[in-house]
């Protein structure tokens, strides 16, 4: 491994000198666009081949009837590690978007209690919330967030832009000294933690829905993860005028500005390797146009497509370091169920962040984890209306959803279509959590208001994203598939071929797909430390 990466780093050495090296990012979603654009703004020549005829991958757009909807991320969280990727660049996050505080943060509705709660960007109003809830859990709230501001920042700056190629990373202070807690927090799940200080139902499923972001659940996440509370009930949820399609033309337009190439409608087929003996090396791929196919030499090829795709239809068995059988021993995160709908008139009992929670959530996830998974009934449901912050999605005088429902990774439940054409799994499924919605929010007329519709299913992203078992988010962040034994991003077999994306480290999310374009630039520049690259 030490050769792979001091072959990697001569590589990067070259860059931007006589010899600039030639690079192919696979894949045009975000992580793929960060990857094209730190890369090129170091000197390499990036060619970025999309297959689909538009850039942003999962993070996509519809339009119908003056409606405007994201197709997929709809959570601005993190907002220090958008703002150093821009740094990057050469430039910022307030030059580069128009963000938004959300307030409420979220509205969580729970079943069986008629009065849903607000999350806000206020501490304090959200420790009386607890409070109110549970007598004595203001308290431990204040402990739980420090516990989760603590964990949250030895993980930016010692596990989350960490390659693990230097295993003397984990042998700094910061991690030693925190090494038992961190070893309990790594071996108890996100469930049982919470669970073990709170005893109301509804603070349990507050803290422990965050499992959902990443691609898991809290009986299956572990408990570090507790640090995402950090995010919502300690700070602030922030949100794009434009929507997340901004985002996406901020990253293409930075890379394109660097130099990059940006191709849609380019299919790769295959990676193209040579070498002899025991090893091979990347020379580039083969991609297909409008059915005409191209090669376009590389040096060096970053698979920023799903890593199951990438790996299992793109490359000879021979050369394969995650082959079908070790597929067999992993889990992805869980499908989804979409409905974008543009509804007539206002809905003032939704605001922009609102969870529909069931009660008995064994049951709801273990419907979509479990052996015997199915679509869950009824379901906890997640829903956006932007049209609550942003005047350029939906016609004035009416509101733009975006419903989602958690579902099995499993493309057996079908595809979605406009106008109610989707497989009968997903048409139901989506109506049911309509239905939800009306009722827990008192929207009792919300199904008549409905003038476009638009769903998605499973089956949708296996044939847009190549994405495995139509998994939504990428793979699931178990004990067994986080940090250092996540999925790594290069390749075991191929010198010169390197990964980005939800499935690799350090994981599944906008944030961790802009953190792994620069796990790639740091593979390619030999540095081997577990920080950030200086801005």
């Amino acid at each position: 491994m030490s050769a792979l990466i001091d072959d990697l780093s001569a590589a990067g050495a070259s860059a931007g000198g006589s010899d600039q090296r030639q690079v192919v990012v696979i894949g045009g979603g975000i992580a793929g666009l960060a990857t094209a654009a730190l890369l090129a703004s170091r000197g390499y020549s990036v060619d970025l081949l999309e297959k689909n005829d538009d850039l942003g991958g999962r993070v996509g757009s519809i339009e119908q009837d003056g409606f405007r909807f994201d197709t997929g991320a709809s959570w601005y969280l993190m907002p220090e590690v958008f703002e150093h990727f821009f740094s990057l660049l050469g430039t910022t996050a307030a030059a580069e978007l128009d963000l938004t505080v959300l307030d409420p943060s979220y509205r969580v509705w729970f079943e069986g209690h008629p009065e849903p709660v607000d999350i806000r960007p206020d501490r304090d109003h959200n420790r009386a919330l607890f409070e109110s809830i549970e007598p004595g859990a203001g308290e431990r709230f204040d402990a739980y967030l420090r516990s989760a501001e603590d964990t949250y920042d030895v993980a930016l700056r010692r596990f989350l832009y960490n390659n693990f190629d230097a295993p003397t990373t984990l042998l700094h202070p910061d991690v030693v000294r925190r090494g038992l807690r961190l070893s309990r927090l790594l071996t108890r799940s996100l469930g049982s933690h919470v669970a073990s200080q709170f005893s109301d139902n509804r603070l349990r499923q507050v803290l422990g829905y965050p499992a959902v972001f990443l691609g898991s659940s809290p009986g299956r996440a572990p408990s570090m993860y507790h640090l995402m509370s950090r995010l919502d009930l300690g700070d602030r949820v922030l949100y794009p005028q434009g929507g997340f399609t901004r985002l996406i033309e901020a990253i293409a337009g930075l890379a394109e500005r660097h130099g990059a190439r940006l191709h849609t409608g380019a299919a790769v087929t295959s990676i193209l390797t040579g070498g002899s003996g025991r090893r091979a090396r990347v020379t580039g791929v083969e991609a297909t146009f409008d059915g005409d196919r191209r090669t376009f030499s590389a040096d060096v090829v970053v698979g920023a497509a799903d890593l199951h795709h990438i790996e299992t239809a793109l490359l000879p068995r021979p050369l394969q370091t995650h082959p079908r059988r070790t597929w067999q021993h992993r889990s992805p995160g869980p499908g989804a169920v979409l409905a974008m709908l543009g509804v007539e008139g206002r809905l003032p009992q939704l605001p922009h962040h609102s969870l529909f929670f069931t009660a008995d959530w064994d049951q709801n996830f273990g419907d979509i984890f479990g052996p015997d998974a199915r679509v869950p009934d009824p379901a906890s449901v997640y829903v956006c209306k932007p049209s609550e912050t942003d005047p350029t999605v939906a016609p004035e005088g009416s509101e733009n959803l975006f419903v989602l429902v958690p579902v099995p990774a499993d493309v057996e439940i079908g595809r979605g279509g406009p106008d109610g054409t989707g497989s009968e799994t997903v048409e139901r499924t989506a109506d049911a959590a309509i239905d939800q919605v009306a009722a827990w929010a008192g929207i009792p007329d919300l199904r008549d208001r409905i003038r476009v519709r638009h769903t998605v299913g499973p089956d949708d992203f296996a044939q847009r994203y190549n994405s495995w078992q139509g998994g939504a988010l990428g793979l699931e962040h178990t004990l067994r598939q986080s940090a250092f034994l996540r999925p790594g991003n290069v390749s075991s077999k191929v010198d010169g071929l390197l990964y980005a994306g939800a499935s690799t480290v350090p994981g599944v999310g906008l944030p961790m797909c802009l953190i792994s374009a620069e796990l790639v630039l740091k593979r390619l520049s030999g540095d081997r430390s577990a920080v950030p690259v200086p801005g």
